[in-house]
């Protein structure tokens, strides 16, 4: 019954083609514009690492003084150098990490490639578990070892597109890279990655492109490459060396690896411990005021999805819902014209239920045409998008889910708005259409 009622179905779209158009224009229309802000909701607000974000926790700790403070206040987003460099040493989980970022002078001549002018290349300056912790994934190599941490080596991560633009993507490790003046030795190559959010470092941009050089956090103090990105301070700075151990501001990311909710508890605990220590010394004012969360935790709280996109989801909701209510007007006519034919088929024998499911099949048939259309339409709308300059604009891609999603929206769609057409036609009077006819 399925194929007989798709192929009346079919007939019927062929014998009114005006109205067929207008209504796949507007189901093709409605799904587009919604699943083109949807997608990119998509991108914007996915799990960055979905296999670790529940194991992935960023630290705080209020170290400003008392003055303006509020009990239960969001203390600093980052940490000082000396209660980062305090945290490290105690190891208290399975990985930790130190870092913050930074634009560093490129010498292509001195990396073995003359024919390239000197160019700023964003870099992260961190410690040696950023790797395990993030898992980037790698070309060649990998990353360097906690011992090169503490000797303050000169070696270097790079990126596949500064591997590509320095070395024509050939295996460069053991070579040499040039930041400023100095030299590094190229440990590994990562792959392509970028994680949307960059949830490791939201000063930086929550969509920005994440770094092209890699290198120890305490080899870039050494050779004072600086910094960039927010940063706090509460008190003065004697000689201006705002990167200098004890200095009252904050600037470096702290995350930390917790495997089981036994390993959080017990840095809560810790946390706590090390600000009431820290008061009782006299580096702390505040009250004990440490906080940890989770990846998807850090990003609600820090706001990293732009408002505006949330806005444009709902206005493109709301502009479906015209489009379904001109479609349902559009099927409601196409079945009211219908009349007579329905009327025959009821008379031949044809129950409410098997009219009923002749319209829905027709609206479904619709609603399929109207996907593949509005697949097309919605391909449109992310290229247009990609051409903005956003931050975010080149991650507005279809994925196989987002794939999927329009065809069942523009289905379901149909078939909403096929409910009352099809209600309409199955309760037409046979006898009424018969003395008509």
């Amino acid at each position: 019954m399925l194929s007989y009622y798709i192929e009346l179905g079919f007939r019927s779209l062929r014998s009114a083609r005006a109205l067929t158009v207008l209504v796949l224009l507007s189901v093709a229309m409605g799904v587009a514009a919604c699943m083109t802000t949807l997608t990119v909701f998509h991108v914007l607000s996915g799990d960055p690492i979905p296999t670790k974000s529940s194991k992935l926790f960023n630290v705080q700790l209020d170290a400003q003084k008392l003055r303006d403070f509020t009990p239960g206040s969001e203390p600093d987003l980052q940490l000082t150098r000396f209660d980062a460099e305090a945290l490290l040493r105690d190891k208290r989980g399975v990985h930790q990490v130190m870092m913050t970022g930074a634009n560093t002078a490129v010498d292509p001549e001195g990396s073995g490639k003359g024919d390239l002018r000197p160019f700023y290349s964003r870099s992260r300056f961190t410690s040696a578990d950023f790797f395990p912790m993030f898992e980037p994934p790698f070309q060649y190599g990998g990353g360097w070892s906690a011992a090169e941490d503490e000797s303050k080596a000169r070696v270097a991560v790079i990126s596949r597109e500064l591997n590509q633009r320095l070395f024509d993507g050939a295996d460069s490790r053991g070579k040499t890279l040039r930041l400023r003046d100095k030299d590094f030795t190229i440990v590994g190559v990562m792959d392509d990655w970028r994680p949307a959010p960059h949830y490791f470092d939201l000063t930086l941009g929550a969509y920005s492109k994440p770094a092209e050089v890699y290198i120890p956090l305490q080899t870039s103090l050494e050779l004072k490459f600086g910094r960039s990105g927010t940063m706090s301070c509460w008190s003065d700075v004697p000689g201006g060396d705002v990167l200098g151990l004890s200095v009252p501001c904050s600037w470096v990311q702290y995350w930390v690896q917790l495997d089981t909710p036994e390993q959080v508890s017990a840095y809560r605990d810790y946390l706590q411990q090390y600000a009431a220590q820290q008061k009782q010394a006299g580096r702390y004012e505040r009250p004990p005021n440490g906080r940890l969360r989770s990846v998807m935790e850090w990003l609600a709280v820090r706001k990293a999805v732009p408002s505006d996109i949330q806005l444009q989801v709902w206005l493109a909701f709301g502009f479906l819902v015209v489009c379904l209510t001109n479609a349902v007007g559009l099927l409601l006519a196409k079945c009211l014209r219908r009349a007579g034919e329905i009327g025959v088929r009821r008379a031949l024998g044809a129950s409410r239920g098997a009219i009923f499911m002749q319209f829905l099949v027709e609206a479904g048939s619709l609603g399929f045409a109207g996907g593949v259309l509005g697949l097309a339409l919605t391909a449109v709308g992310l290229w247009i998008v990609r051409q903005n300059e956003s931050s975010y604009a080149a991650l507005a891609q279809l994925d196989w889910a987002m794939f999927g999603t329009t065809f069942g929206v523009a289905i379901f769609a149909s078939l909403l708005a096929g409910l009352l057409p099809a209600w309409r036609a199955c309760q037409i009077t046979p006898a009424l259409q018969l003395k008509v006819q």
